[in-house]
């Protein structure tokens, strides 16, 4: 795992933000730093962290270049780095700028059954990457600083996406649900999207994976209960000569289909992380290492002047509005694949660092 290290040290020392606002894929840099500092203890990951959050934030408190325009929680994921930079400066500003993310969730629109829209702009619809944007803020944000009276809510909307997008024939779960069932691409009798995403399915299983981390007791065993049937369901599906995963789970006949990173690292990360809490047989965490060293020997690539690259990353997937991006098996498959991607190089840091862990 050498050029792994090397690759992700030479990253984070010259990432740049992918845009120049509070940008939830800035957030899986940061929790990939976080993750990486916790496991090597070098201050290079930890001092990446505090410099974006002392930039991202005013001495006030006020995030910076936050979106105003819509409520969105694609903008909460970077606030878990908040408690971070709370806890190593002491600085109340990283406590008001949480407090402001906060009150943002407690004004959020949502569904009928209690589940926040994923968007503004998508009423009434829950996509599976909203539960890892919001749902671990907002559960540590509430064990901190209100007792965890959200906790229960937290587990809420984690049984009603088991409700809504849990496909029994298969075990996996659908992107996502249109609960009022107007989208082009809802079915019309589930509200459900057609197909399954791998991203989607690795933003579900890391959110249980570190929801439960935070959660004792008999309530996280609801959510490792969760865990354990999504990590099993998505088992079979790996690629049995790599131990990769499809960007289609399920359709690795499909012309076109492919190998994807960023999905798969999550599922590594969620299966060693989830080894490591009790919540899933040994058996995940070993899976889980090999699979990575397995995404590492297959998509880190060299260039011509010797420099490494993440590859194969779907750079962005999603449904709607309207007849755009309609979830069917081509769209999925349309979408641009790119290299050194936050959305992967993140879910690769976390990965790496529970493979880590592991190794002692």
């Amino acid at each position: 795992m050498e050029n792994a290290l090397r690759y992700v040290e030479g990253f984070v020392k010259h990432y740049s933000p992918g845009q120049a606002r509070w940008f939830y894929e800035d957030g899986c840099v940061l929790m990939g730093c976080l993750a990486m500092y916790r496991a090597t203890g070098q201050d290079l990951y930890r001092d990446f962290v505090l410099s974006y959050m002392e930039r991202a934030v005013s001495p006030e408190g006020t995030i910076l270049h936050f979106p105003m325009d819509q409520y969105n929680v694609d903008n909460i994921n970077a606030g878990k780095a908040l408690f971070f930079a709370l806890d190593e400066t002491g600085e109340s500003r990283y406590r008001r700028a949480a407090d402001f993310l906060m009150d943002r969730l407690d004004h959020h629109p949502r569904c009928g059954c209690g589940n926040f829209w994923h968007k503004e702009i998508y009423p009434d619809q829950i996509w599976l990457d909203g539960l890892y944007m919001a749902q671990p803020f907002r559960l540590e944000y509430s064990l901190r600083f209100r007792h965890g009276r959200d906790a229960q809510d937290v587990l809420s909307q984690f049984s009603n996406v088991r409700a809504l997008l849990f496909s029994e024939e298969k075990g996996l779960y659908y992107h996502a649900c249109d609960t009022a069932r107007r989208q082009p691409w809802a079915d019309p009798r589930t509200g459900r999207s057609p197909n399954f995403w791998l991203r989607a399915m690795g933003w579900y299983l890391m959110a249980l994976a570190d929801c439960r981390a935070l959660l004792p007791g008999e309530e996280g065993e609801k959510l490792a209960a969760l865990l354990a049937e999504a990590a099993k369901g998505i088992l079979p599906y790996q690629d049995r000569e790599t131990g990769l995963f499809y960007q289609v789970v399920d359709r690795a006949d499909a012309e076109g289909n492919y190998l994807e990173t960023s999905g798969s690292a999550m599922v590594f990360y969620a299966w060693m992380k989830g080894w490591r809490l009790g919540a899933l047989p040994e058996a995940f965490g070993r899976l889980g290492a090999e699979g990575l060293k397995s995404l590492a020997k297959e998509k880190l690539k060299q260039d011509g002047e010797g420099a490494w690259h993440l590859t194969d990353i779907c750079r962005s997937a999603g449904l709607g509005p309207g007849n755009r991006r309609d979830g069917s098996v081509g769209y999925y498959l349309s979408e641009p694949r790119v290299a050194d991607d936050g959305k992967g190089v993140g879910p690769f840091l976390m990965a790496l660092a529970e493979w880590m862990k592991q190794e002692g």
